[in-house]
């Protein structure tokens, strides 16, 4: 099952249609997509329906920031945390924390401080007359990442110290 707040955000879009590539000749299949407008309450009750309505679910995936957290919260109220994967978007701390437990597999992650840190070294390099760092394309990819348990430790230390958390 597959959980977002609306599916015709471009964002929502890009991420089903890559969840819907990366599942394509597997034995995985999708469900249903259930969404929330945005509704935090909605998405908790998306994630507790679907837990009810069909109980043998294996795989939960949440695209945007909250329904990780949501569909956590669902499958903890409902003892199924080590019965239903979870995977997740964003690095929000609920989430970052359930893949410290284990009870959610991964999380998909960008990176927006390397998309500012990278423009401003690149504009201060044009600046001073250096335009070598312009690629053809005009456009500078920065990756997501997968954070899984290996990587949830060093990695919330990193996002914590770019937020000024100590």
């Amino acid at each position: 099952m597959v959980f977002v707040g609306v599916l015709d955000a471009e964002n929502a879009k890009q991420r089903y249609a890559g969840l819907k590539e990366v599942l394509a000749g597997s034995n995985i299949s999708i469900v249903d997509v259930r969404t929330d407008n945005t509704d935090r309450v909605r998405a908790n009750s998306n994630a507790a329906d679907t837990l009810v309505n069909v109980p043998d679910i294996a795989g939960m995936v949440g695209l945007w920031s909250y329904n990780g957290p949501a569909i956590l919260s669902a499958v903890k109220e409902a003892n199924k945390v080590d019965k239903v994967k979870i995977v997740a978007f964003d690095e929000e701390d609920e989430t970052l924390n359930g893949i410290k437990d284990g009870a959610i597999y991964a999380t998909v992650v960008q990176q927006p401080f390397e998309f500012g840190f990278q423009s401003m070294a690149l504009m201060a390099k044009i600046l001073n007359g250096d335009k070598s760092g312009v690629p053809a394309g005009k456009q500078i990819f920065v990756p997501t990442l997968m954070i899984k348990k290996a990587e949830v430790e060093d990695f919330t230390k990193k996002i914590n110290q770019l937020r000024g958390r100590s």
